[in-house]
C-alpha cells in the first residue's frame, strides 16, 4: 500500500476538508486531481489537457458555493444521475459558464437525422479568432496483474472497455470532430485546438503502483483485490461507495455511521459475499479514520469477485484472437 501520509486523500483533506457538499467536493476534485494521463509526454503530442490551476480566487468561489449551492443544485436540476460521466460532465460545465468560458457543452453533430457524427463535449472561449474543443472524460481503470503495464492492460471493473481502447476512439476519431463538414454549419467559431482532459483513478493490485510511459506520475491511485483476499488487508474501517462518490475522497459525519454502513473487514466481506452471489460486479470501498466527528477517506479500493481475475484473462485472449 502507499504511504498515507503522501495519499491524494490527504493532500485533498487539507486543501478541501472545509467543504462538506458532495456536490462541491466533487467539483473541487475535478478542478484541483491530477489528471491521468501526462500532458507533457511527446507520445500525446500535445492532445492532452492539464487540469486549471485552481486560483484563489476559484477556491474562495467554491467555499461560497459551499455555503450556498443553490446555482449548483439548479444546474443539476432534479434528475437522479446514474451515470458517473454524465454528472461529471454537467459539474464542469456548471464551472466553466460559471467563469465565462462555456461557448457550447453537448453540441451533436449529425451528418443526415438519422446518422450522429459525434458530440463536442465542450467548446471553450479562445477568444475572437476562435474555440477550443475539450473531449472530456472521466475514467476509473484496475490494472491487470499478469498482463504488463500498457494502457489495453488498464480495464474498467466491469471488463467493457481498457484505456487504450478509450484513447484510441478520442484520439483517432473524437479529437477530430472539428475538421468534419458536418460540424462546420454548427460552430459558432473555428476550432482552434482539440484536447482530452481525462480525470479518474487507477488502481494497482495490492496497491503496487507500475510507472507507465504517459500516465501522469501523480495521478489519483488505490488497490484492488479480491473477495478472497479482504483478510489480508490490514484496514478495519469501510464504507461502500455509491457511484456518484467515487470523484472526490469520501467524507461524512461520523454519527451517522449506522445510515451509511460502516463495516469492519469482517463485516465488510460478508457482505460483499451476499452482494456478489447476485451481482457480480466489483465494489467501490473507502478506507475511513474519524477526525474531528467526520469519516474522513484514508485511501481507497475496488474489491472483485474471486472469478474477476479469470474473467479478466479470458477478455484478454478473446479480444487478441479478433485482432
Amino acid at each position: 500500500m502507499p504511504d498515507k501520509a503522501d495519499s491524494y486523500q490527504a493532500q485533498f483533506a487539507r486543501r478541501w476538508g472545509h467543504l462538506d457538499r458532495p456536490h462541491v467536493r466533487a467539483l473541487a476534485w475535478l478542478l484541483d486531481a491530477p489528471g491521468l494521463l501526462d500532458p507533457l509526454h511527446p507520445g500525446w503530442a500535445g492532445k492532452i489537457a492539464a487540469p486549471s490551476v485552481v486560483t484563489s480566487e476559484v477556491a474562495d468561489w467554491l467555499a461560497r458555493l459551499d455555503q450556498d449551492s443553490a446555482a449548483l443544485d439548479a444546474a443539476l436540476g432534479a434528475r437522479a444521475w446514474t451515470r458517473l460521466g454524465l454528472y461529471a460532465e454537467k459539474l464542469m460545465a456548471f464551472y466553466y459558464q460559471q467563469h465565462g468560458r462555456l461557448v457550447a457543452h453537448g453540441l451533436q453533430v449529425r451528418a443526415s437525422r438519422n446518422d450522429t457524427v459525434g458530440e463536442f463535449d465542450f467548446l471553450l472561449d479562445a477568444g475572437p479568432g476562435g474555440v477550443e474543443h475539450i473531449e472530456f472524460a472521466t475514467k476509473f481503470y484496475l490494472l491487470e496483474e499478469t498482463a504488463g503495464v500498457r494502457f489495453d492492460s488498464l480495464v474498467g471493473p466491469n471488463l467493457a472497455d481498457s484505456l487504450g481502447a478509450k484513447m484510441r476512439k478520442i484520439v483517432d476519431k473524437q479529437l477530430l470532430l472539428g475538421v468534419h463538414p458536418a460540424a462546420q454549419a454548427l460552430l459558432p467559431r473555428p476550432v482552434l485546438g482539440a484536447r482530452a482532459l481525462v480525470m479518474g483513478w487507477l488502481f494497482y493490485p495490492a496497491g503496487r503502483v507500475a510507472p507507465i510511459d504517459g500516465i501522469a506520475p501523480l495521478h489519483c491511485r488505490g488497490f484492488w483485490c479480491a473477495l478472497a483476499e479482504i483478510e489480508a488487508l490490514e484496514f478495519d474501517a469501510w464504507v461502500v461507495l455509491p457511484r456518484l462518490q467515487w470523484l472526490a475522497p469520501y467524507m461524512g459525519p461520523a454519527q451517522s455511521a449506522s445510515t451509511i454502513n460502516l463495516l469492519n473487514r469482517d463485516g465488510l466481506q460478508a457482505a460483499l459475499a451476499h452482494q456478489f452471489e447476485t451481482a457480480p460486479a466489483p465494489v467501490l470501498v473507502a478506507v475511513v479514520r474519524q477526525c474531528d466527528g467526520m469519516l474522513v477517506e484514508t485511501a481507497r479500493g475496488f474489491i472483485v469477485p474471486d472469478d474477476w481475475r479469470a474473467r479478466a484473462a479470458q477478455r484478454r485472449a478473446t479480444q487478441a484472437s479478433r485482432a
